[in-house]
């Protein structure tokens, strides 16, 4: 139960650790299982997302290369330039197309890429907890382009760390109120 309550976002491992621990299960097993649980439930989203993303950059390499074969295949030398710099324009209106509706991102997705570009991956990945899931963090790496390995290793390591606090202060808090 505590490693599926794991896998729902804003709860994640930290929250369903002490719901397991305040329910009465050991400390450790409740930390384990949901840790088990989040690790899980991010790997999948890592692993679709790598999916996504590379079909999305084959699709719109494959588009490209097909633009630039159409522009080489002109007629005239006066045609064949006009045609290549409409196509590349047309590139670069589709990369500004991204880069417009980037300007419409929530303030978490705007706070994680500043940590991103500011941090890293492994500073991003263990300062994120405090402002979004796991899930959505990890997502929104792989979809900057982070390797799917590097964006597991740390999500993976702020999952044990965040939860294992947590895990731990839930005990010690119990324990001083007595339970």
């Amino acid at each position: 139960m505590v490693a599926a309550v794991a896998a729902i976002p804003y709860i994640e491992g930290e929250g369903a650790a002490a719901f397991g621990i305040i329910a009465g299960i050991n400390p450790i097993v409740a930390a384990i299982a949901a840790m088990a649980g989040n690790i899980l439930c991010v790997i999948a989203v890592v692993l679709l997302s790598s999916r996504v993303r590379g079909s999305i950059v084959t699709r719109r390499a494959a588009r490209a290369e097909s633009q630039r074969a159409t522009a080489a295949v002109g007629s005239g030398s006066t045609a064949s330039s006009l045609t290549t710099v409409t196509g590349d324009r047309d590139l670069g209106e589709s990369s500004g197309d991204a880069g417009s509706t980037s300007t419409h991102k929530s303030k978490g997705r705007e706070k994680l890429g500043r940590w991103l570009v500011r941090f890293g991956v492994p500073g991003a990945s263990l300062i994120a907890p405090l402002a979004l899931p796991t899930m959505l963090t990890a997502a929104f790496f792989v979809a900057s382009g982070v390797r799917k390995e590097w964006v597991i290793l740390w999500q993976v390591i702020a999952i044990v760390l965040w939860t294992g606090a947590v895990a731990a202060a839930a005990t010690g808090a119990l324990a001083l109120l007595g339970w």
